[in-house]
C-alpha cells in the first residue's frame, strides 16, 4: 500500500510514552498480518483509550492510504455527534491528538443515548451491522464473487464500561469482530482493569490473537495512574454546538454562543410534511395523543427507513424539531444535512440527546406548538464552563468540520 509522506506531527499536551508508541509501531506494521490489521482498544474509563487510538490512527496512516473507524462510545463519541455508533474512513492525518473533530461516516446509526445501558441488545445490533459493512465493503472475503477494490485496516474505539454488563456486552463485541490485535490499556487501580489474558475467547479456540497490555500514559512519582478527568456533558455540548454550527458559512462570524443561539433562532428552518414521515421513539413508548409534543424542542436522528430483515434505519445527521404546526400538519427541522439527502428521510428517531442547555438562553432559540393558540416556550441556563470550551475549541473544531464535509 502507498504511506503517506507526511510524519506525523506533534501534538501540545500530549504525551505519547514509548511503550505506546512501540504498541502502535506493531500493529501498524505486523509483516504477519495479511489482509490489514483489526485493532481494538480496550480498557477502563479515562485510561486514555481515545487518545491511544488517535495516535495508533496516524501511524496507521503512515502506512495505509485509508482507515476505516469503528466507533462503539456513544457517551465519548470521535467523529459524530453524542448517541451514534459509526464507521468513519479517515483518510488524512490528525497533526493535534488534543483537538476532537467531526467527520461524515460511511454508515452510521442513531442510538440516540450515552450509554448502552437502557437497550445493550439493539446497541450490539448496530455495532454488529457496521462490522458486517466493513466486512462488505473493506475486506477481501473467501469466495466473494464481488472483490472490493481495497482493503482497509479497522481501528475500533471502545467504551470504559468495562464491569458488570459492561464487560459481557464488550466480551460480545471482541467474539464477533475476532480482532487480530486487542489494546488492553491498564491502570494502577487494578480492580477496575479487564481480566488478565485473552479474557474473551474461550479454552477451544484456535485462532490467534496479538494481545498488547500497556499502561495509561502518566503516573505519579509512586508509579500510580494519573487519569485524565474529563467532563464528559461539555464535550458532549460543544460537539453538538459544533455540528449545527455547519448550518452557515464557514465564514461567517460566528464566536460565541449567543451569536450561534441568535443564529440558529433565525435561519430559516426545513418544512417537513407530518404525513410524510414515521416517528420512532427510542428506549421509551409514548402515547399517540402525546407524540407531536414530545417532539418539539427537541433533537431527532433523521434516518432512512430500512427494508432489510433487521429493519436498522440509516441515518444521515441531526435535526432540531425547531416547531410544529399541527393546522397545516408541519414540521420546522433545522439541521445542516442538504437537501438532497433530507429528500430520502422518511423517519425522525427521538431518543434521549438533549440541545445544550446554553443553546436556549436569552432571546436565541425558542420553540412553538401551534394548536389551539400560538404558545412559546422559553428556557435559559447557561454556564459559564461551555463558553470557556467554546471560545477555547471553537476556531479549530469548525475549521476540521469545513474541511472534512
Amino acid at each position: 500500500m502507498a504511506a503517506f509522506p507526511e510524519a506525523e506531527a506533534p501534538s501540545p499536551k500530549i504525551y505519547i510514552p514509548e511503550e505506546w508508541s512501540e504498541a502502535a509501531e506493531a500493529i501498524a506494521y505486523d509483516s504477519v498480518t495479511s489482509p490489514p490489521p483489526v485493532a481494538l482498544v480496550c480498557g477502563a474509563k479515562n485510561c486514555g483509550k481515545t487518545t491511544f487510538s488517535r495516535h495508533l490512527l496516524n501511524v496507521l496512516l503512515q502506512r495505509y492510504q485509508k482507515v476505516a473507524y469503528l466507533d462503539t462510545d456513544v457517551g465519548q463519541t470521535e467523529f459524530t455527534t453524542p448517541g451514534f455508533l459509526s464507521l468513519t474512513v479517515i483518510d488524512q492525518l490528525t497533526p493535534d491528538l488534543t483537538i476532537p473533530c467531526l467527520k461524515t461516516p460511511d454508515r452510521c446509526y442513531f442510538f440516540g443515548d450515552i450509554s448502552s445501558k437502557r437497550d445493550p441488545k439493539a446497541y450490539l445490533k448496530y455495532i454488529f451491522a457496521l462490522y458486517d459493512h466493513y466486512r462488505r465493503e473493506y475486506c477481501m472475503l473467501k469466495d466473494s464473487k464481488n472483490p472490493v477494490k481495497v482493503e482497509l485496516p479497522l481501528l475500533v474505539n471502545t467504551p470504559g464500561w468495562v464491569k458488570g454488563i459492561g464487560y459481557e456486552i464488550l466480551v460480545d463485541i471482541l467474539k464477533y469482530i475476532g480482532p487480530t490485535h486487542v489494546v488492553k490499556i491498564n491502570i494502577s487501580a487494578e480492580a477496575k482493569n479487564l481480566p488478565a489474558g485473552t479474557f474473551w475467547l474461550d479454552e477451544d479456540h484456535e485462532e490467534s490473537v496479538n494481545l498488547i497490555e500497556i499502561s495509561s500514559a502518566r503516573q505519579d512519582s509512586f508509579k500510580r495512574s494519573v487519569l485524565v478527568q474529563k467532563d464528559a456533558r461539555l464535550l458532549r455540548d460543544l460537539r453538538i454546538m459544533a455540528y449545527f454550527r455547519q448550518c452557515f458559512p464557514s465564514n461567517l462570524n460566528i464566536t460565541t454562543i449567543k451569536e450561534l443561539a441568535n443564529a440558529l433562532a433565525s435561519h430559516p428552518p426545513y418544512e417537513i410534511p407530518i404525513s410524510s414521515i414515521k416517528i420512532k421513539h427510542l428506549h421509551c413508548q409514548i402515547p399517540s395523543t402525546e407524540i407531536l409534543y414530545s417532539l418539539n424542542a427537541t433533537i431527532v436522528g433523521l434516518a432512512v427507513s430500512s427494508e432489510d430483515s433487521e429493519n436498522l434505519p440509516p441515518c444521515v445527521g441531526l435535526g432540531i424539531v425547531r416547531g410544529i404546526d399541527t393546522f397545516k400538519r408541519l414540521l420546522y427541522v433545522l439541521t445542516p444535512v442538504p437537501q438532497s439527502s433530507l429528500e430520502k428521510v422518511d423517519l425522525l428517531l427521538h431518543g434521549f440527546i438533549q440541545i445544550p442547555t446554553c443553546l436556549l438562553q436569552g432571546p436565541g432559540l425558542h420553540f412553538t406548538l401551534h394548536v389551539n393558540k400560538c404558545s412559546a416556550l422559553k428556557l435559559a441556563d447557561i454556564y459559564s464552563a461551555v463558553q470557556e470550551l467554546f471560545n477555547r475549541f471553537h476556531f479549530r473544531i469548525f475549521s476540521e468540520v469545513v474541511s472534512s464535509a
